[in-house]
């Protein structure tokens, strides 16, 4: 993939048209699904979708191989989500402090939000009420926090991609993600112990 990527950039970097269709055909569905799963607007997510590849044209000359071109567009696209996010906000962001410690070790294996609540997905994805309540939960934390869910629960980034698309250290990663759940599970709790029964 990286290698194919690669050889677009150097045809767009030529002035090569036919390959930044090719790009934004191949990656266009990935990040609209990024743009999605932070906004939860379609509309929202078209529209930053699109601002994603005109900034990525409007820059592409600049991409120096630092990282992969798949890194460096998923970084372009959390950023503009969180800039939209900032820009249209309308729920009282939250934030809290990183730099607490924790005991036991950061379970990383889940990918999906019901993962987080310590529930089996097909009980939750069962429950359209439960859904709703869920996102609502994750619009109440601070925008690093949802950023950071998203990527890891729905998108299924591995701590070092994490690492490199938030630009934060791997430790920095796993705090952050300790403390997303914490807070998403306490911001749904209520809602699970009065409606939810678990067998």
């Amino acid at each position: 993939m990286e290698h194919n990527d690669l050889e677009l950039v150097d045809r767009i970097q030529s002035g090569d048209q036919d390959a930044f269709k090719d790009l934004v055909e191949k990656y266009q569905r990935k990040v609209y699904s990024i743009c999605y799963g932070m906004l939860k607007d379609s509309e929202s997510s078209m529209d930053v979708s699109q601002e994603v590849f005109i900034k990525v044209y409007r820059y592409i000359g600049k991409f120096n191989r630092d990282s992969s071109f798949y890194t460096w567009l998923y970084r372009i696209t959390v950023n503009m989500c969180i800039d939209h996010i900032r820009k249209n906000s309308r729920v009282k962001q939250v934030e809290y402090d990183d730099a607490l410690s924790h005991d036991g070790e950061v379970d990383g294996e889940e990918h999906i939000l019901p993962s987080t609540l310590g529930l089996h997905p097909d009980k939750v994805y069962g429950r359209k009420e439960l859904r709703q309540k869920m996102l609502e939960a994750l619009e109440t934390l601070s925008e690093k926090h949802r950023t950071i869910l998203i990527l890891r629960e729905v998108e299924g980034l591995s701590y070092e991609e994490m690492a490199d698309v938030l630009n934060i250290s791997k430790g920095t990663v796993m705090s952050r993600l300790y403390h997303a759940r914490r807070y998403f599970q306490e911001a749904i709790k209520d809602y699970l112990q009065g409606d939810l029964k678990v067998s």
